[in-house]
């Protein structure tokens, strides 16, 4: 069985970085006890870096918080529910089960000391170094301070933020890397990406899943029990069904017909909705057009047309959400509905996702094979 992990990046074609704003998000995530300082009310916040401080610090104080403030809203437009990190609050963190705790990022060579004394084992960062850059979290001097201990072990995993295609795309290599460790390290394990409520919840619900037999519905009913997140469900669900039935593309077609505008991009499909992908103009068929290889799975998208963002009416989009934002969607499926593997991954996919006995070992046996990376 081949690993996911050496399958090619999620983009081909040159991508451009920007802010975005897809569907605006129309539900807001909450549950019992976050186990930080996070849950403070902001003006509670604000006063405990206020009184006594220098200019100096005050201003490198309100910087943390504009850059707080600028990372919740990106995550709230990208993920689609009402989400907050409080970045200068430090770190935060919950235990879904005894064994396994989801938090935010490590800040300081300092937050070693904080997991180690709760009994920690392994660390496992899904951050990239973009997002270490941002807070300007020296990740270096972190995994140099965890190396004069033999009891605990700093690793990562890269995925990329606000991006479900990459993180179905890489979470069986993820998770692998993740299984070995726990079996390796034993003890308690803490993993981590920005916030700690996308990518790490969904690494944690992958494990429980794949590893440790939850029934899905089961695993999320317990982590949002225990932590404010949004996980892609999705992802891990079309990621399970990858590794049953392997990852086929097929081509997929978009036009935009208008051809009064200098330029033409998408946005989402498999890059996410923080980079763009330029059409071509065909002379002869008089389209701006995208030809693109996409797995099975369904995907959202929207033009952006000389930098104002839109959907195309004659291609599939979806209803109005409560903002009256709609996007564009299509849905990739195999060319025989029929075969064993069009209904493993339709089963898998579908609402009450749950695996047979024989599937967990097939699963837990591509875990144990699939090499790593370091």
């Amino acid at each position: 069985m081949n690993c996911l992990q050496n399958l090619p990046g999620s983009s081909v074609l040159p991508l451009r970085s920007f802010r975005c704003n897809p569907r605006k998000p129309s539900f807001c995530i909450t549950t019992r006890g976050m186990m930080s300082s996070t849950d403070l009310p902001r003006r509670m916040a604000v006063k405990a870096i206020s009184g006594s401080t220098s200019s100096a610090e005050t201003s490198g104080a309100e910087a943390e918080e504009e850059k707080s403030e600028m990372y919740s809203t990106n995550m709230t437009e990208a993920m689609g529910a009402v989400l907050t990190y409080r970045h200068e609050l430090g770190i935060n963190y919950n235990f879904i089960r005894p064994d396994l705790i989801v938090g935010s990022c490590l800040q300081t060579p300092k937050d070693v000391d904080k997991l180690r004394s709760i009994g920690v084992k392994t660390i496992f960062c899904l951050q990239k170094d973009s997002d270490l850059e941002y807070f300007s979290v020296d990740i270096g001097a972190i995994r140099e301070y965890a190396k004069t201990f033999d009891d605990i072990e700093h690793l990562r995993a890269e995925i990329r933020d606000f991006d479900a295609y990459d993180l179905r795309l890489r979470l069986p290599a993820v998770v692998s890397k993740l299984y070995k460790a726990i079996n390796r390290n034993g003890g308690v394990t803490y993993v981590h990406c920005t916030a700690g409520l996308g990518r790490a919840p969904a690494a944690a619900l992958a494990y429980m899943f794949w590893v440790q037999g939850y029934k899905l519905t089961d695993a999320v009913n317990l982590l949002l029990s225990k932590r404010s997140c949004c996980p892609k469900l999705d992802a891990i669900k079309n990621a399970t069904a990858d590794i049953l039935t392997g990852m086929e593309k097929r081509l997929v077609t978009l036009t935009w017909g208008n051809h009064n505008c200098t330029t033409v991009e998408i946005s989402g499909l498999d890059i996410g909705w923080g980079q763009r992908i330029p059409l071509e103009f065909n002379k002869e068929q008089g389209l701006w057009i995208l030809k693109r290889e996409l797995p099975e799975g369904r995907y959202e998208y929207k033009y952006i047309i000389d930098g104002a963002w839109t959907h195309n009416k004659y291609e599939l989009f979806t209803s109005p959400n409560q903002d009256g934002h709609v996007n564009n969607y299509v849905q990739v499926v195999e060319d025989d509905p029929d075969s064993t593997s069009a209904a493993i991954r339709k089963r898998l996919t579908g609402e009450d996702t749950h695996l047979t006995t024989e599937e967990l070992r097939k699963i837990r046996q591509f875990l144990e094979t699939c090499p790593g990376d370091e």
